[in-house]
């Protein structure tokens, strides 16, 4: 079952194609907005509301993430880092790839930090992808990465299925994006988190409660089904979503990291991410009442988390859908 598309489409304003390339690879134009970024490399925001702390600081480097940790520890590290994976065609580009080993020396220091600033009962989820191409490469070596970090515990590999895939003639078309979940410690785990909006149709499971023949509908704590470990309710962000930003290739659901924080965390909580890309981390802990600490080591993308939160309490919308986030350069 397939979740129905829910947004508002303002046809008067125009075509409705995003208005910025992808910034980092927008060449001149990112030479234009840099200007407009308050942050340098090295910088911190502090929210004015006293909720968040924005960076723009290296992931890799154990000095500026203890710095914008304030020697606080997080619930939660939710970590979306680039994949070392060429996707895309001749009319939208790549990723960027290195060598493997650099880029799990790399990934190695990034996750030394994210242990070093997880509380003592926290979790960590790290969305990852596969290079079929490659031996499936970094998926599995990261999973083996992973197991030099006794500290961490192996809880589940989720499967989130983009409604939307990379087609393709000579394969299966590729609609899924993993995600891999640790535990620290003995942390929280809200399950309630997990129900989706897809109802339940299918009875059967039948056993006595109490002296009564019971079916699995009657019995269960909710009408609708639970998320399980494959995501099949989330829908791929695209141009015509209100959460959409321009100019941010890959972009989270906004839906998908607020699951991962709601099952994960309490009200009050720190959430650290340190890929901030679009600021999806930082919208999802505003609407759920988290602190969040989130950097990325490109002012640009800095900057874009900041004025999405600005825009969100401005406005109440997540995103700009094909709109500029830099309005002064549109």
């Amino acid at each position: 079952m397939e979740q129905a598309l829910l947004f508002e489409v303002d046809e008067s304003v125009g075509p409705t194609t995003e208005r910025v390339p992808r910034m980092d690879l927008a060449g001149e134009l990112r030479d234009t907005i840099l200007p407009l970024c308050r942050l340098a490399p090295g910088d911190v925001w502090e929210d004015p509301m006293g909720a968040h702390r924005v960076g723009v600081l290296d992931a890799t480097a154990a000095g500026d993430v203890g710095r914008i940790m304030g020697g606080e520890k997080a619930a939660l590290v939710v970590n979306d880092p680039p994949y070392n994976i060429i996707v895309g065609n001749k009319s939208s580009g790549g990723l960027f790839k290195v060598k493997l080993q650099n880029y799990l020396e790399f990934s190695r220091r990034w996750i030394e930090n994210a242990v070093d600033n997880l509380g003592d009962d926290a979790s960590l989820y790290v969305w990852i992808g596969a290079d079929h191409e490659g031996g499936f490469q970094p998926l599995a070596d990261i999973i083996i990465l992973m197991r030099d970090f006794p500290e961490l515990r192996s809880r589940n590999i989720i499967t989130m299925r983009n409604q939307r895939g990379y087609g393709t003639q000579k394969n299966w078309m590729w609609v899924r994006q993993e995600l891999l979940y640790y535990m620290k410690g003995s942390p929280l785990f809200n399950v309630d988190a997990e129900y989706t909006d897809i109802p339940k149709i299918l009875k059967g499971y039948y056993k006595k409660v109490g002296g009564k023949k019971t079916e699995n509908l009657e019995r269960g704590r909710s009408p609708f089904i639970r998320a399980g470990n494959v995501w099949v309710d989330v829908q791929q962000v695209f141009y015509r979503m209100e959460e959409n930003v321009p100019g941010c290739y890959a972009q989270k659901p906004l839906k998908a990291i607020e699951r991962i924080i709601a099952a994960s965390s309490r009200p009050g909580d720190i959430v650290a991410d340190f890929f901030a890309h679009s600021g999806t981390t930082l919208i999802a802990g505003e609407r759920l009442g988290r602190r969040i600490v989130t950097f990325d080591n490109d002012p640009i993308f800095a900057e874009i988390t900041i004025r999405r939160l600005e825009q969100y309490r401005k406005t109440g919308k997540t995103g700009w859908q094909w709109q500029s986030p830099f309005p002064e350069v549109d």
